[in-house]
Formats: structure tokens, sequence, C-alpha cells
């Protein structure tokens, strides 16, 4: 399992080991276990790119493991790259664990011409954990409270969480009430016909409807209010209209949007789940947050194989392209917002290239 966080404005200083290692759950979005994270450096070489996870492999997989991730450095501008492998027991007067593993990640990264400039191990992201270096013996001490670094502060007045394990973000997306979401799958199925593109008003009415009743803390849709909402998704003029909300990124509409796409995965059945994941997804990769906005487009593509646009965006993600590149998706469709009452208050098209 693999997640991919995109370059974005971060206080990390890839110069000082143990804050960066306290912070890494909230670059990443949880606080990583069993896991290889590397960081890329940016010039002018302290400032962190791309940082992408990976489960710690097994002896046999390790090559083709570190081949697979260092790949995903290629198409960047990174001047190189720290490792940090997380998990293991460092045994006395040993060096510490999985050092043929960092081996083969320097071996790997060497062929694209990164140089590994760090290379650090902890055993685990907790309050006084032990953490030291692998090319230096005297590099090491005790990692502090993660809580208590920048990075966490700058989070947190973000509004950004930093779970626990993968799996606590994960439930995130897990249905609120299954027998909600069964029974709205058979309303949808029940449907006549797909909405057409005279419904195009209409469907812009439900979807400000609904921003209404999540301002107002409503509560979760009825019945009626989740099938509308799942046949406005469907209309392309729609998905693109709702795409404009994710920017300016971090906004207050913003996040906004993206609350409502989350309440929506959790009360849709598939495959129309599809749609408000996948525009969670956008929303959370803009942002940055590469970890939530992949494990989105796993649910998109999970409900909807093969959706068009989640496929774009999981290429996309797998590739570690930043953010900003296609940003241009949501300025596209920015112009026409006014027309159907959707435009948030500050959008501003300057900042959505």
């Amino acid at each position: 399992m693999t997640t991919a966080t995109p370059a974005g404005p971060s206080p990390v200083d890839l110069r000082n080991p143990a804050q960066l290692l306290a912070a890494l759950p909230y670059l990443i979005g949880f606080r990583p276990a069993k896991s290889a994270v590397l960081l890329g450096h940016l010039p002018p070489g302290h400032r962190p790119g791309l940082v992408l996870r990976g489960d710690l492999p097994r002896r046999e997989h390790r090559a083709y493991q570190a081949r697979a991730l260092a790949a995903k450095f290629a198409a960047g501008e990174h001047t190189g790259v720290t490792v940090v492998l997380v998990g293991g027991r460092r045994r006395p007067g040993k060096p510490p664990p999985h050092a043929g593993f960092v081996g083969d990640l320097a071996d790997a990264l060497g062929d694209f011409g990164l140089p590994v400039v760090h290379a650090l191990w902890t055993p685990a992201i907790t309050a006084g954990a032990p953490w030291a270096c692998y090319r230096v013996e005297e590099c090491g001490g005790e990692l502090p409270d993660p809580r208590s670094t920048i990075v966490a502060a700058v989070a947190t007045e973000g509004g950004t969480v930093a779970f626990d394990s993968r799996e606590e973000l994960a439930a995130l997306l897990s249905p609120r009430c299954p027998e909600a979401v069964a029974r709205r799958a058979d309303l949808l199925a029940g449907r006549r016909s797909a909405p057409g593109a005279t419904a195009v008003s209409a469907a812009a009415s439900a979807v400000r409807s609904a921003f209404d009743r999540q301002r107002r803390g409503d509560g979760p849709p009825t019945d009626e209010e989740a099938v509308g909402l799942a046949s406005a998704l469907e209309l392309p003029e729609i998905r693109d209209l709702c795409l404009a909300m994710a920017v300016p990124p971090g906004t207050t509409s913003a996040r906004e949007a993206e609350r409502l796409w989350l309440t929506l995965v959790r009360e849709l059945p598939p495959p129309e789940r599809a749609e408000p994941a996948t525009l969670l997804a956008f929303t959370a990769y803009l942002r940055g947050d590469g970890t939530f906005a992949g494990m989105a487009l796993d649910n998109a593509l999970e409900a909807a194989p093969g959706h068009l646009l989640a496929s774009l965006l999981r290429r996309v993600l797998d590739r570690g392209t930043p953010p900003q590149v296609i940003r241009g998706l949501a300025a596209a469709a920015a112009d026409p917002l006014s027309n159907f009452g959707l435009a948030p208050a500050d959008f501003d098209a300057d900042q959505a290239v």
C-alpha cells in the first residue's frame, strides 16, 4: 500500500531530523507504522516536495518496492530524498533495522540521479521514542511530542487532523447508516431515466439547498434529498461546477464543499457514490492531502470501476503531480458558477491558476 502527498507549502525544515520525524503524522494525515516514508527535497534543498509512504516490504520484495517508490520521484524537480523507516526493534550496539532496504532505496534513487540526503529510523512516531541515523553513529536522540511541533500548530489552525492510523482515517469514508444506503440504492435503481440536460437548473438548486442545510447543521440528508443530490451530480455541468468549488484551496467555501462531498460519500450507494468521492478526492488533493485524496479515489473506483475522472486523477496522483498543475480543471469551470448560484463568496479566478 502506497500513499503520496504532493508538494505544498509547509513549515517543515528537512535539516532538523527530530522535528521532521515528529511532523510526519501531519504531513501524511496519519501516524505511520511499519512504513517507509520518502520526502523529496525541493530547491534549495531544505523544503519538502513529494512525500511518499509505503509499507515496509518483506526481504524478498525489497528491491522491487525500492524501485517502485523511487520511480515516483523521476519526473519532479527534487534535488535529493530523505528516507525514513518506521518500525522494528534496534538491538543494543547494532545499527538500526532495515539497513538493507535503505541500501536498496539508495541504489534505486541513484538510478534517477537523486542522492539520499538523510536516512533516519524510529520504532514509532511517539513522544520520547528513540530515533537514529543510518549513516552517522552519533546522530540520534528522542522524539519530541508530535503535537508540539510547528507543523502541528499550523495544521491544527487550518483544521487538519492527524489520525492515529491509516485505518482510522479510512473509516471516515464508511457508510453512516448501511440501511439508509440500501434504501437509496433501491430508489435510484427505480428511476425511469437518467436526468437530462433540462434538469441542470433544478440540480443546481438541489446542491445549493444541500449547502444551506449543512450550514444550518440540519444533519444527514433524507432519502429524497440524497437521491436528488445523486441525480444532480450525474450531470456533467453540475459536476464541473462542483469541481470549481475546490479553489482557492483551504478557504472556507472549499472546506464546506469538501465536507458536503464527504457526507454524500457516506450517504450514497454505488455507483452513484463515485461522483462525490471523486469531488472529495479533487478537493483534498488541491489542498495538499494526497493521502486522503487517494483513499477517496479508491472509494470512487470501487463504486464505479472505470470512472473516467477518478481514473484520470488516480494517474495524476500516482505520478506525484503537484496540485497546481491540475488546478486549471477548477478554473475552467469557474466562470459559469454564478449562473447557478453556486459561486463561493471568496472565489477569485486569479488564484485558480
